[in-house]
Protein backbone atom coordinates (compact mmCIF):
# COMPACT_ATOMS: atom_id res chain seq x y z
CA UNK A 1 0.00 0.00 0.00
CA UNK A 2 1.53 3.20 -1.28
CA UNK A 3 1.68 6.06 1.67
CA UNK A 4 -0.75 8.41 0.14
CA UNK A 5 -3.17 5.78 0.56
CA UNK A 6 -2.84 4.86 3.81
CA UNK A 7 -2.76 8.39 4.63
CA UNK A 8 -6.13 9.11 2.82
CA UNK A 9 -7.77 5.46 4.19
CA UNK A 10 -7.02 7.16 8.12
CA UNK A 11 -7.96 10.39 7.42
CA UNK A 12 -11.57 9.30 5.45
CA UNK A 13 -12.35 6.92 8.42
CA UNK A 14 -11.60 9.50 11.28
CA UNK A 15 -13.31 12.44 9.27
CA UNK A 16 -16.42 9.79 8.84
CA UNK A 17 -16.05 8.35 12.39
CA UNK A 18 -14.73 10.86 14.80
CA UNK A 19 -16.10 14.25 13.16
CA UNK A 20 -15.34 16.01 16.04
CA UNK A 21 -12.45 15.82 18.02
CA UNK A 22 -11.07 18.42 20.87
CA UNK A 23 -8.74 18.32 24.08
CA UNK A 24 -10.17 16.82 27.47
CA UNK A 25 -7.89 19.21 29.27
CA UNK A 26 -10.90 21.75 30.66
CA UNK A 27 -10.12 25.72 30.07
CA UNK A 28 -12.22 29.00 29.51
CA UNK A 29 -9.44 31.09 27.80
CA UNK A 30 -5.76 30.65 26.60
CA UNK A 31 -4.31 31.15 29.82
CA UNK A 32 -5.53 28.02 31.42
CA UNK A 33 -5.49 26.17 29.11
CA UNK A 34 -1.53 27.15 28.84
CA UNK A 35 -1.25 26.50 32.04
CA UNK A 36 -3.53 23.02 31.57
CA UNK A 37 -0.98 21.81 28.91
CA UNK A 38 2.22 22.85 30.89
CA UNK A 39 0.20 20.54 33.82
CA UNK A 40 -0.31 17.74 31.46
CA UNK A 41 3.15 16.57 30.76
CA UNK A 42 3.85 12.46 31.93
CA UNK A 43 0.54 13.17 33.79
CA UNK A 44 -3.08 12.50 32.66
CA UNK A 45 -5.64 15.02 31.78
CA UNK A 46 -7.93 13.92 34.22
CA UNK A 47 -5.36 14.72 36.84
CA UNK A 48 -4.97 17.74 35.47
CA UNK A 49 -8.84 18.54 35.37
CA UNK A 50 -8.98 17.59 38.96
CA UNK A 51 -6.62 20.25 40.32
CA UNK A 52 -7.04 23.47 37.60
CA UNK A 53 -10.27 24.93 39.33
CA UNK A 54 -8.85 25.65 42.51
CA UNK A 55 -5.47 26.70 40.78
CA UNK A 56 -7.51 28.85 38.18
CA UNK A 57 -9.19 30.58 41.04
CA UNK A 58 -6.65 31.38 42.99
CA UNK A 59 -4.70 32.79 40.26
CA UNK A 60 -7.34 33.95 37.37
CA UNK A 61 -4.73 35.96 35.71
CA UNK A 62 -0.96 36.09 34.41
CA UNK A 63 -0.52 39.15 36.71
CA UNK A 64 -1.63 37.34 40.23
CA UNK A 65 0.08 34.03 39.29
CA UNK A 66 3.42 36.19 38.61
CA UNK A 67 2.99 37.86 41.43
CA UNK A 68 3.08 34.56 43.54
CA UNK A 69 5.85 32.01 44.10
CA UNK A 70 6.42 28.48 43.38
CA UNK A 71 6.06 27.67 47.10
CA UNK A 72 3.15 29.10 46.74
CA UNK A 73 1.61 27.38 43.43
CA UNK A 74 3.47 23.75 44.86
CA UNK A 75 0.22 23.23 47.49
CA UNK A 76 -2.30 23.40 44.55
CA UNK A 77 -0.38 20.91 42.57
CA UNK A 78 1.05 18.73 44.18
CA UNK A 79 -0.61 15.67 43.17
CA UNK A 80 0.53 16.08 39.72
CA UNK A 81 3.99 14.60 38.48
CA UNK A 82 7.20 16.84 39.15
CA UNK A 83 5.06 19.21 41.05
CA UNK A 84 8.33 21.30 42.47
CA UNK A 85 9.16 21.94 38.42
CA UNK A 86 5.87 22.66 37.26
CA UNK A 87 5.29 25.10 39.85
CA UNK A 88 8.81 27.16 39.11
CA UNK A 89 7.92 26.65 35.13
CA UNK A 90 4.06 28.04 35.91
CA UNK A 91 5.44 31.54 37.52
CA UNK A 92 8.28 32.20 35.36
CA UNK A 93 5.83 31.30 32.58
CA UNK A 94 3.55 34.06 33.64
CA UNK A 95 6.36 36.33 34.36
CA UNK A 96 7.54 36.32 31.23
CA UNK A 97 4.39 37.13 29.74
CA UNK A 98 3.88 39.65 31.87
CA UNK A 99 7.10 41.26 30.66
CA UNK A 100 7.32 40.28 26.87
CA UNK A 101 3.65 39.84 26.02
CA UNK A 102 1.90 42.67 28.30
CA UNK A 103 -0.17 39.39 29.50
CA UNK A 104 -1.55 38.11 26.50
CA UNK A 105 -0.81 34.60 24.94
CA UNK A 106 0.71 34.68 21.86
CA UNK A 107 -0.11 32.39 18.74
CA UNK A 108 2.62 32.15 17.47
CA UNK A 109 4.73 28.61 17.98
CA UNK A 110 8.52 30.36 18.36
CA UNK A 111 7.08 32.93 20.97
CA UNK A 112 5.38 30.81 22.96
CA UNK A 113 8.47 28.33 23.25
CA UNK A 114 10.02 31.72 25.12
CA UNK A 115 8.16 31.32 27.83
CA UNK A 116 9.20 28.96 30.61
CA UNK A 117 8.07 25.27 30.63
CA UNK A 118 6.62 25.54 27.18
CA UNK A 119 8.46 23.52 24.72
CA UNK A 120 7.92 22.70 21.02
CA UNK A 121 4.73 20.07 21.64
CA UNK A 122 3.25 22.61 24.07
CA UNK A 123 3.30 25.73 21.80
CA UNK A 124 2.00 23.50 19.28
CA UNK A 125 -1.06 22.44 21.14
CA UNK A 126 -1.64 25.99 22.19
CA UNK A 127 -1.10 26.86 18.64
CA UNK A 128 -3.36 24.58 17.17
CA UNK A 129 -6.37 24.42 19.77
CA UNK A 130 -6.67 28.27 20.59
CA UNK A 131 -5.86 29.73 17.39
CA UNK A 132 -6.38 26.99 15.08
CA UNK A 133 -3.29 26.48 13.44
CA UNK A 134 -2.33 24.07 11.09
CA UNK A 135 0.34 23.17 13.90
CA UNK A 136 0.71 19.26 14.50
CA UNK A 137 2.08 18.44 18.52
CA UNK A 138 3.67 15.40 18.84
CA UNK A 139 2.93 13.33 22.24
CA UNK A 140 3.48 10.09 22.84
CA UNK A 141 0.71 9.01 21.92
CA UNK A 142 0.65 10.77 18.78
CA UNK A 143 3.84 9.11 18.14
CA UNK A 144 3.13 5.98 18.96
CA UNK A 145 0.50 5.55 16.99
CA UNK A 146 1.87 7.63 14.06
CA UNK A 147 4.60 4.72 13.54
CA UNK A 148 2.40 1.78 14.20
CA UNK A 149 -0.36 2.54 11.45
CA UNK A 150 2.53 3.50 9.05
CA UNK A 151 1.91 6.81 8.54
CA UNK A 152 5.73 7.97 9.68
CA UNK A 153 7.84 4.57 9.29
CA UNK A 154 11.03 5.87 9.89
CA UNK A 155 10.74 9.13 12.25
CA UNK A 156 12.91 8.28 14.88
CA UNK A 157 12.06 12.01 16.93
CA UNK A 158 9.17 13.95 17.74
CA UNK A 159 10.16 16.57 15.21
CA UNK A 160 10.72 14.25 12.37
CA UNK A 161 7.03 12.93 13.33
CA UNK A 162 5.85 16.32 13.35
CA UNK A 163 7.41 16.92 9.77
CA UNK A 164 6.37 14.54 8.16
CA UNK A 165 2.41 14.64 9.61
CA UNK A 166 2.43 17.90 8.39
CA UNK A 167 3.74 17.14 5.16
CA UNK A 168 0.76 14.97 4.25
CA UNK A 169 -2.10 15.72 6.31
CA UNK A 170 -4.04 18.84 4.52
CA UNK A 171 -4.06 21.87 6.34
CA UNK A 172 -7.41 22.01 7.06
CA UNK A 173 -7.55 18.77 8.99
CA UNK A 174 -3.88 19.37 11.03
CA UNK A 175 -5.51 20.56 14.19
CA UNK A 176 -8.28 17.70 14.33
CA UNK A 177 -6.00 15.34 13.29
CA UNK A 178 -3.68 16.13 16.05
CA UNK A 179 -6.52 14.98 18.51
CA UNK A 180 -7.55 12.41 16.17
CA UNK A 181 -4.05 10.85 16.82
CA UNK A 182 -3.71 11.55 20.27
CA UNK A 183 -7.74 9.57 21.56
CA UNK A 184 -6.79 6.97 19.44
CA UNK A 185 -3.65 6.24 21.27
CA UNK A 186 -5.07 7.11 24.42
CA UNK A 187 -7.95 4.61 23.88
CA UNK A 188 -7.56 2.43 21.00
CA UNK A 189 -3.89 2.04 19.82
CA UNK A 190 -2.38 1.21 23.67
CA UNK A 191 0.91 1.19 24.28
CA UNK A 192 1.12 -2.47 25.42
CA UNK A 193 -2.01 -3.65 24.23
CA UNK A 194 -3.78 -2.17 21.50
CA UNK A 195 -7.14 -2.77 20.71
CA UNK A 196 -7.31 -4.06 17.15
CA UNK A 197 -10.00 -6.20 17.48
CA UNK A 198 -12.55 -2.39 17.83
CA UNK A 199 -10.13 -0.38 15.99
CA UNK A 200 -11.95 0.81 12.74
CA UNK A 201 -7.94 1.84 11.06
CA UNK A 202 -7.41 -2.24 10.36
CA UNK A 203 -7.22 -1.99 6.27
CA UNK A 204 -4.82 1.10 6.76
CA UNK A 205 -2.96 0.14 9.27
CA UNK A 206 1.04 -1.59 9.30
CA UNK A 207 0.83 -3.07 12.44
CA UNK A 208 -2.30 -4.77 11.99
CA UNK A 209 -0.73 -6.25 8.19
CA UNK A 210 1.89 -8.25 10.28
CA UNK A 211 0.29 -8.59 13.21
CA UNK A 212 -3.22 -9.94 12.68
CA UNK A 213 -5.92 -11.09 14.96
Amino acid sequence: MRKEERYKGVLDWFQANVPVAETELHYANPYQLLIAVILSAQCTDKRVNQITPALFEAFPTPEVLAASTPEVVYEYIRSVSYPNNKAKHLVGMAKVLMEQFQGVVPSDVDELQKLPGVGRKTANVIASVVFDKPAMAVDTHVFRVSNRIGLTLNSKTPLETEKELVRHIPERLIPIAHHWLILHGRYVCLARKPKCESCGLKPWCKYFQTHPL
